[in-house]
């Protein structure tokens, strides 16, 4: 059986090391987290936003990774912070545009960290631009999530709670359309949105940081490449 193909939009960065110019960057640790699971992964690069579900028409799952800030802009905030990145228009265009067609499209999906922040600007949503963390939970650091009983995430990394890799100084304000909350850090901070249709996961967290040595963490990996084989037969049998 031929791997999956999971889309893994990418983060366009203005010096890469080897290269005379600007380079489109996928991180290691995500593709091996994805081969590790049976898929294959491949760099989607930004484009015209209005061709995002005719692209996506080839591929049986999408991985939205960590990145820069969302510029505020994008979700009706008129001031962005010192401590906000300088807006990349591009790339925000061709991730919100992305997002939107794996939802309209029920893809598989699986949005980390910046990946979970775009998914609920797209739908609406709002975001903290500088977290009050006085101790440090979120900002390079290992934490804990409690997860909701019954949700997805706890089917998928368990009950209870689980301790993440934390590398994010922005969060959840206002929860988009169609999202709930169903895993938060003690802090209250949202950690896990989930769609009431589409069959996606997103995570405040980079679970690709442990994933070699944490099986709860490459789950949700695993989980994104089971689901992409359904997905796979579910549009050859519909052919």
């Amino acid at each position: 059986m031929s791997r999956p193909l999971v889309a893994v939009p990418a983060m366009r960065s203005p010096r890469v090391a080897g290269l005379r110019r600007a380079g489109l960057v996928m991180a290691e640790r995500i593709a091996e987290c994805v081969l590790r699971a049976g898929g294959d992964p491949l760099v989607l690069s930004p484009a015209d936003p209005r061709e995002a579900a005719s692209r996506l028409a080839a591929f049986d799952a999408v991985l939205v990774p960590g990145g820069r800030d969302v510029d505020p802009a994008q979700y009706g905030d008129g001031q962005r912070l010192a401590s906000t990145d300088e807006p990349d228009v591009e790339q925000d265009e061709a991730d919100l545009a992305v997002v939107r067609a794996v939802v309209d499209l029920e893809l598989p999906a699986l949005l980390v960290c910046r990946g979970l922040q775009v998914l609920n600007v797209a739908l609406g949503g709002t975001l903290v631009q500088q977290l009050d963390d006085p101790e440090g939970l979120h900002r390079n650091a290992f934490h804990d999530v409690e997860l909701e009983a019954g949700s997805r995430a706890s089917a998928v990394l368990g009950d209870g709670r689980v301790r993440v890799s934390s590398y994010h100084h922005q969060a959840v304000d206002r929860i988009g359309l169609g999202l709930r909350a169903t895993g938060r850090a003690d802090d209250g901070v949202v950690e896990v949105l989930e769609h009431v249709r589409a069959p996606l996961l997103a995570v405040q967290w980079h679970p690709e940081d442990d994933g070699h040595e944490n099986p709860q963490q490459q789950a949700l990996f695993d989980v994104l490449v089971e689901d992409a084989h359904r997905a796979r037969a579910r549009r050859r049998r519909s052919a």
